[in-house]
């Protein structure tokens, strides 16, 4: 097999599981980061240390020992999940913990008088938040979002791991059936920079467009 027909024959096969694992462990983590962080600077104590217990623990173990507990220590306990839905669950947690913490000190971050003068307007906690804080804070947390984004594609890679055939496994099987080591990773190598630096570029664009908005 030549260069290409290695790209082609990658693309083909594990491409789409690559990208479906992405986008929903993606969704899952913007969700549950934006819950997490909101519940950090939560007045309720224990809401505060219950989600601080999820954050340090998601945070201070491993992300792929996170995806062999999901996948292979569940079923013990009589909880089977595909390989799909225990990828999307170990990355979307893992990243959720990490992304609560954006959303937490973008919060933290916005100017104090914006939010003396919603007070001042008398505005409820949920207008406050709605339509001052969450759309300043949301520009300042955007370039540490877009890292986490990129960094959420990049481990995906892992979940060939416990079987589930994306790019990587894809590459792992051909590597084994054909030998062409170089030209297999190699061209892992540039797929994955062919779809990461898009997103790069597309998350830097929107934080300008933001940015250019405010002012």
């Amino acid at each position: 097999m030549n260069f290409w027909e290695v790209i082609i024959s990658l693309l083909g096969q594990g491409l789409w599981i690559t990208l479906l694992t992405t986008i929903l462990s993606a969704i899952l983590a913007l969700v549950l980061g934006f819950a997490g962080g909101l519940m950090r600077l939560s007045r309720n104590k224990i809401i505060r240390f219950i989600v601080g217990i999820y954050v340090e623990v998601f945070r201070g173990t491993s992300l792929l020992v996170q995806l062999f507990w999901i996948y292979y220590v569940l079923p013990m306990f009589g909880i089977t999940l595909s390989a799909v839905t225990a990828a999307v669950l170990a990355i979307g947690l893992n990243y959720g913990a990490y992304t609560s913490e954006v959303v937490r000190s973008g919060i933290q971050s916005v100017d104090e008088g914006q939010i003396e003068a919603t007070i001042a307007l008398n505005m409820t906690k949920v207008q406050r938040m709605r339509r001052v804080i969450i759309p300043q804070a949301f520009i300042l947390m955007l370039p540490n979002l877009g890292n986490q984004l990129i960094e959420l594609f990049k481990s995906t890679s892992l979940v060939a791991l416990i079987t589930l055939t994306d790019l990587t496994y894809q590459a792992d099987v051909l590597n084994a059936t054909t030998l062409q080591t170089t030209q297999i990773y190699t061209a892992l190598l540039v797929i994955y920079f062919v779809i990461a630096w898009p997103m790069t570029k597309g998350m830097k664009v929107l934080e300008r467009k933001l940015t250019e908005g405010r002012m």
